[in-house]
């Protein structure tokens, strides 16, 4: 998982270089999201591996547990029945401890990549959308378009207004209230 992450981290990476601050931003901002989500992932297969080596440790109780009944009574085949599962259950748990204990490796390095990625998203400065439309509309003009005056007959209308939007919602209000009350019977 971890490998995964940091691989699609330097495609990103490579695919805006230095030169494109704000494709680089980008990149890094979507690179950072993914390694996010992926750390997530990672604590939940922490926490299920974890709950598999308590249940194995459960199972590993009751097979000792077996064990131990099956001696006091002189029944030597189901005693060595629970001490074969006993032995499956302790090589098992063997296994999930190693595998915890990379997980946890694992979490921790991909946190620390987090931050370390955080850090250089927080260092590559804040958006700029300004620059951003103004940099677009340089490549419009470069290719030959046209940027409109400011305030002029190609500028967005403004919506409605403060007043206007504050009475469509005390009519909208009035309208449910007066259905309701024909609903309910209590229309006067």
């Amino acid at each position: 998982m971890f490998e995964s992450l940091k691989a699609r981290l330097e495609q990103l990476l490579r695919a805006h270089p230095g030169r494109d601050a704000r494709g680089r931003r980008a990149a890094l901002r979507e690179a950072l999201l993914e390694a996010k989500v992926g750390v997530s992932t990672m604590r939940s297969a922490l926490a299920a591996t974890e709950e598999d080596l308590l249940q194995e440790r459960r199972r590993l109780s009751d097979a000792e547990r077996r064990g131990r009944l099956a001696a006091e009574l002189p029944d030597t085949e189901t005693a060595a029945i629970a001490e074969r599962y006993a032995q499956r259950h302790r090589e098992r748990i063997v296994v999930l401890e190693r595998k915890l204990g990379v997980q946890r490796d694992e979490l921790l390095m991909a946190e620390r990549e987090v931050m370390e990625m955080l850090q250089e998203y927080r260092a590559a400065g804040p958006d700029q959308a300004f620059e951003s439309v103004d940099s677009a509309w340089r490549d419009i003009e470069a290719a030959g378009g046209e940027r409109p005056l400011a305030g002029g007959a190609d500028t967005i209308e403004s919506g409605p207004s403060q007043d206007e939007r504050d009475e469509k919602l005390k009519r909208a209000v009035e309208e449910q209230l007066a259905y309701l009350k024909r609903k309910l019977g209590r229309d006067k």
